[in-house]
Formats: C-alpha cells, structure tokens, sequence
C-alpha cells in the first residue's frame, strides 16, 4: 500500500504537465499570425468603423473632424433613388453575369479539353489558362489600348473592314459596361475551367459507359454524370468567383475607370471615387460605404458556408 501511495501522484502530474504544454503550444504558434492578422486587418477595420461615425474629408483634415453618429449611413441608405442603390444594383448585376459566363464557359472548355485523342491538349490547356496567369494590370492596360481604342483599336479595326461603322467602346454607358464585362469574363474563365478540368479527372469512365447502354446522349450524359460529380468542386470555386467579381476593382479601374461619369462604377470603385476623387475627398462618408459592403460580404460568406455545410452532410 506504501508502493501505491508513492507511485500514484507520480503518474498523476506527468498527464498534468504534459497535458498543460500541449494546451499552450497551439496559442504560441498561432499568436504571431494573430498579432499580425490584429495590425494589417482587425485595427483597420476597427478603425474604418470609427471613421464612419465622423465628417472628416479634405476641408477639415487640420482642424479636426466632429463626431455625427449615424448620418453618414442616414445619407446614404436614406433615399430609394441615392447613387448607393444604383452601384449596388450593378454591383450585383455584374457579379451575376460574370460568375455565370464564368462557370458555363470554363466547364464547357474544361470538357473539350478531356476528350480522348484530343491532339495539343496540354498546348491549349496553357495558352487559356494564360489570361489568368498574367496580371490583371497588364491585360486590362492592353485591352484598354490596343483593342478598345476608337481609332486604333483592333475591334474597330475589324468593324471598319467589315464596311460597319466603328462603336464607342469606353465613351457610351452601355457600350463600356459590356467592355468591361467582356475583359472580366475572359480573365476569370481559366480558373473555373482548371477546376472545372481537375475535378473531372476523378469522373470514372465507366459511367459514361454504363449511360450510352442505357441511351442517353451526350447532353443526358454530361447533365447527369458530369455535372453532379463535379459540384463539390466546382461549389467553393463559385463562392470565390463570386467574393472575387463582386471585389474586382482592378477590371472597372483599368478599362473604364468607372466612366463614363460613374456609369460603370461598382461599390468598390465608387468607394474610391467617394474617397479621393472629385474635390470633396469625403472620407467618412466613403469608410460608411465600405462598411456596408464588409457587411454584405460577411452576410454572403455566412449563407455560403450554411448552404455548403448542408451539401457536406447531404453527401455523407
């Protein structure tokens, strides 16, 4: 009895201290990446916040801002007609366009690219995958200059010799938001389509087989064999295609930088029209609109995750 009542604290506290090393390892790993996600990320936030509750904008820099509460988010959300509305609407109606030329496209070339006997398929795999691969200031800076052009551009060229008259790419609304939309879609379509190509590379053979005996057609076989194998790949892709377009600044900046007078603008770049363009340079009032976007965005990302953790255990 002796023995035991020695030997049972010892085998007691070596769990304890193994056990309370073992509790805070993980918080010193993941500290520093926490203390550096709190400085560049959290802090700025915070602080974009802060500055939506105030009237600071160019005129008042040195004398000091004054707190107004709510009446940055009152002017902006107030009336059904204010410009907010309006970016907002495009906003959406660029993201859903884009996202869905992406997705149809990118499968439809991913397919092509996985028929056997395909001759240069890892040729034409690079060259498209070559609009995602190159920065976005290069491409749009190029197609701004060399195919958007009135003069020189290479669509009006080809209209010109056609005996058509040339079109007015980036000076007529309707006509540089479609610009601005057909850039955009030609940079995103590789990334769905690498996916999209990945993902069927796991598809087995057998069951196109198993389809043609039982008569269906190539539509039939790619509607029900294709399609549903592919969607747990493809799902996560469309949320980042989605968070992507929806934030896609660099595209509206590069061809059209918003114009003509703001037609084209999207809530990304109407922040920065807000924020430092015009002679206002209303500060407050463009943190009050990049606070309602973070929102947004945070609600999206919230139903995305309940809708794809339901499709997790519907797979299960």
């Amino acid at each position: 009895m002796g023995v035991q009542t020695r030997t049972t604290p010892m085998k007691g506290t070596r769990p304890t201290r193994s056990g309370a090393r073992q509790n805070w390892l993980p918080y010193l790993y993941v500290g520093p990446a926490l203390l550096v996600m709190a400085i560049i990320t959290f802090y700025p936030l915070f602080y974009q916040v802060y500055l939506s509750f105030l009237n600071l904008r160019a005129i008042n820099l040195i004398a000091g801002p004054q707190w107004v509460g709510l009446a940055n988010y009152q002017q902006i959300l107030g009336s059904l007609t204010s410009e907010f509305y309006v970016v907002t609407g495009r906003t959406i109606i660029w993201t859903v366009i884009n996202v869905f030329f992406h997705i149809t496209l990118g499968i439809f070339l991913a397919i092509q690219l996985n028929k056997r006997g395909l001759r240069g398929a890892r040729i034409y795999r690079t060259l498209l995958i070559l609009p995602w691969a190159v920065p976005t200031i290069v491409t749009g800076l190029m197609w701004r200059t060399t195919l958007y052009d009135y003069n020189f551009g290479a669509f009006n060229q080809m209209l010109r010799t056609v005996g058509m008259q040339p079109i007015s790419w980036l000076q007529d609304p309707t006509n540089a938001f479609i610009a601005v939309v057909l850039f955009n879609v030609w940079a995103g379509i590789p990334f769905m389509m690498m996916v999209a190509a990945g993902a069927l590379q796991s598809v087995p053979e057998e069951l196109y087989e198993v389809a043609m005996v039982d008569g269906a057609n190539g539509w039939q076989r790619h509607w029900h064999v294709t399609l549903p194998l592919i969607r747990p790949a493809m799902i996560p892709a469309t949320i980042l295609g989605i968070i992507w377009t929806f934030n896609n600044f660099l595209a509206i900046y590069l061809i059209t930088g918003g114009g003509p007078a703001g037609q084209t603008d999207i809530l990304l770049t109407y922040i920065y029209r807000v924020a430092f363009l015009g002679n206002q340079f209303l500060y407050s009032a463009a943190s009050a609109v990049a606070v309602i976007v973070f929102f947004i965005l945070v609600g999206f990302v919230l139903l995305n995750v309940r809708i794809t953790n339901a499709m997790q255990e519907a797979d299960r």
